[in-house]
């Protein structure tokens, strides 16, 4: 059975994908549009990875985001009544990747994954960073 954190850091996964989507609707302009749904394509492939690991240790896979990202989510929502377009989405993008890159290397830096699931959010931090990476270039683009 997968360990309490690695099953966190697959909810964080899947809030970060719907995240993406939310962005992608609020955008207004087809570049970012675009390089939004490039993000997520990569982000999802990395929840798959996440849920591989999950599979194999015969565990349910994870297909619904944490409570904390529920709520994230529809406080984003509230803030959508008062602000939308480009701008507001790589803000948005910009916090959950700098948020779902620090859980992930704090996962790494303690000691409750199993080694199988060490070595899988190890691979998967290169992805999390390319997209904390990213948020940090649309959010000064945009800003």
């Amino acid at each position: 059975m997968s360990t309490t954190t690695f099953k966190s850091l697959v909810d964080t996964t899947i809030d970060s994908v719907e995240g993406y989507r939310k962005a992608i609707e609020k955008a207004k302009s087809p570049h970012l549009k675009e390089a939004l749904q490039r993000r997520l394509a990569a982000r999802e492939a990395t929840l798959e990875t996440l849920n591989g690991e999950l599979r194999r240790q015969g565990d349910e896979l994870v297909t619904k985001g944490t409570v904390t990202g529920d709520l994230h989510r529809l406080w984003t929502e509230i803030a959508d009544l008062f602000e939308s377009g480009d701008k507001a989405a790589a803000e948005r993008v910009e916090e959950g990747e700098d948020y779902i890159k620090e859980k992930f290397e704090k996962a790494l830096k303690g000691d409750t994954l199993t080694p199988e699931e060490r070595a899988v959010v190890q691979s998967s931090l290169s992805e999390i960073a390319e997209g904390e990476a990213f948020g940090d270039v649309i959010e000064k683009e945009y800003d």
